[in-house]
């Protein structure tokens, strides 16, 4: 009687059928578009991006640009006078802006003779357009934050319609990632002090 297994090929080590490999390939396949969920998430949870439009940041930020925001800055730790932050702008929260930091919670800022002035002392600024030709005087209530735009004398912001509550505010602004010729850090000045 003739072996009727020798006519049959031997199988292949590794070798998988149709159904097998179609079923790993689809499983690869909800592999990726789950951690693709996952990273989006994450991304979007820890950070923010903003399109600056217009020019009161100007020089340290240029209408068009594109910033990545941290919005655990202020979860893991406070604000501090310097920080360029995003916002939603309290007369329209559906607007967000993004300006610098100049007054903190029980603060006194004044504005005299184009010199800003924190608790009645001069705020070291380097990073202004020029001096404000406006003049006024704030206190900042708990829980809220004074801003200003660096282009002090074109900027909608805290000397025009007032404080900043922190539950408005989105995170501290990062990094300038576009257009690729304006790559860098956004400089905080959160070591600029009131000089005594």
């Amino acid at each position: 009687m003739e072996d009727q297994t020798q006519n049959l090929a031997p199988e292949q080590p590794g070798a998988k059928s149709g159904s097998a490999w179609l079923l790993h390939f689809f499983i690869d396949i909800l592999e990726t578009l789950i951690l693709s969920v996952i990273l989006f998430v994450g991304i979007n949870y820890i950070t923010a991006r903003i399109r600056v439009d217009g020019s009161s940041m100007e020089p340290s930020l240029h209408s068009g640009q594109l910033v990545l925001v941290n919005r655990l800055a202020y979860k893991l730790g406070r604000p501090e006078r310097g920080d360029v932050v995003v916002f939603y702008f309290p007369r329209n929260p559906d607007q967000e802006y993004i300006k610098r930091l100049i007054g903190l919670p029980g603060d006194t800022v004044s504005i005299q003779e184009g010199q800003v002035l924190v608790n009645k002392l001069p705020l070291s600024e380097p990073y202004i357009a020029g001096p404000p030709s406006y003049s006024g005087e704030w206190t900042v209530p708990e829980g809220q934050y004074f801003v200003l735009g660096d282009n002090r004398n074109n900027s909608s912001d805290s000397h025009q319609w007032g404080m900043v509550p922190l539950e408005y505010v989105i995170g501290k602004a990062l990094a300038i990632y576009w257009p690729p010729g304006d790559w860098g850090i956004v400089t905080s000045f959160s070591h600029a002090r009131v000089s005594p």
